[in-house]
Formats: structure tokens, sequence, C-alpha cells
């Protein structure tokens, strides 16, 4: 009684008997129950990715799929019927003369009944079908949107899984900030707020740096004018 099951080579040789158009002798290993033992022919092999019970197996009148574990390759010459030895044959007894008798004078006597001897014939049970494992559908990869602040810019990125639906690019700070109020987060609220008052700050101090400038730039523009 094999015991290991199918190995991944083996699944591989039993497809390659398949598509020839051999149907493989297996053993019920004894993962299989009371069909430990017993000896089935391999008919089809079904997506594994559906269910784990994809080896198709013929078992007298029956088709029922098994996993990889419940069977294993049957050694040469499993299941065949060894031949009964043929009966000698007797020599037949001589045949002694029949001697007369008065039939008048001997009654007859009625032959006895030959009873026939009553064979009772047992039903071995139908092993029951075990149900097919219904496969979970695959949803949908899951999606990732990122946005991000560095050096100054908002970015804003998605993937599907691992494949990038669309790369980081630049949004404005107001686009941004109407994200970021769709997150319920008090936290990220707060550190938002101060990202933006910080750009805030820096750009006002820029703004007046330009605007000294642009005075003085505009006072020396006076003066030449004067001097014409």
């Amino acid at each position: 009684m094999a015991g290991q099951g199918l190995s991944t080579e083996d699944v591989a040789g039993v497809r390659e008997a398949l598509a020839a158009g051999r149907k493989p002798k297996v053993v019920f290993t004894s993962s299989a129950g009371q069909m430990a033992g017993q000896v089935g022919q391999v008919v089809e092999l079904t997506d594994p990715a559906v269910s784990d019970e994809y080896v198709v197996v013929r078992f007298g009148r029956d088709e029922l799929p098994f996993s990889p574990a419940d069977v294993a390759i049957a050694p040469r010459g499993a299941g065949r019927r060894v031949a009964e030895p043929k009966a000698e044959q007797a020599e037949p007894e001589p045949v002694q003369p029949a001697t007369p008798e008065f039939v008048l004078d001997t009654p007859r006597v009625p032959a006895p009944r030959r009873e026939e001897p009553k064979v009772e014939q047992q039903v071995e049970p139908k092993p029951a079908r075990r149900p097919v494992k219904a496969a979970k559908p695959k949803g949908p990869a899951g999606l990732t949107v990122t946005l991000a602040y560095a050096e100054g810019e908002w970015t804003v990125a998605a993937q599907q899984g691992t494949k990038a639906l669309a790369k980081p690019y630049v949004v404005k700070p107001a686009e941004a900030l109407r994200m970021v109020a769709l997150v319920d987060v008090p936290g990220v609220h707060e550190a938002v707020e101060q990202i933006m008052a910080a750009e805030r700050a820096e750009a006002e101090q820029q703004a007046e740096k330009l605007r000294a400038e642009l005075a003085e730039i505009e006072a020396r523009l006076a003066e030449l004018r004067e001097a014409h």
C-alpha cells in the first residue's frame, strides 16, 4: 500500500499519459480512508486552482475527484486477476453392466428432489462521493493612491497591486488640501496646516525681498531719468 501520494513529477507524468490516450493506474493511500489499497484509473486532471481534489479516478462505475495525497502510482501488476488453476479432469469411472431386475417385484421409489444451494450475493457499499470544494473567486488587486510632500512640492501617485497606474505628478497645494480634507484624521490635518503655514511664511519673505529690490531698482531708474 503506497502512503506518499503523487509528487509533482508524478502529476506531470500522469498528465502526459492522459494526453497520449492512456489511463494510468493508481492505488489509494491511507489518507483516502476505507478505500486505501484499492486500485483505480486516472481519467482526468482538472484545474488545481479551482479545487485541491483535481485528480479524477475511476473506481468501479464511479469517477470521483481526489487530491494528489490520496493516490499514488500503482506498482506493475497491481489490479490484475490471478488465473485460477484448472481443475484436473477426473477419469470416468468404469461403467458396470446393468443387471436385469424384475420390475414387477421392485416398487418404484421416487427420486429425491435435488435442491440447489442458495448463494447470497454480498453487495459492497459504494464509496460516498466526496463533495467538490467550491473555489473562492479571486478579487481584484488592491489599489493604493499616495499623496506625498517633499522639497516644497505635492505629488500624487496610484498603484494597483504591482502595476503602477500613475507615476508621481505635481499637484497644486489647494488640490492637495482638498484631498487631505477627505481624510478624517486630526493628526493629518495638523501636519498639513503646519506645512502650509511654513510655505506661506517663506513665500511672504520672498515677496518682501522682491518688493524691496524692486523699490531700489525704481529709485535708481528715477535718478537716471533726472540726470538725463
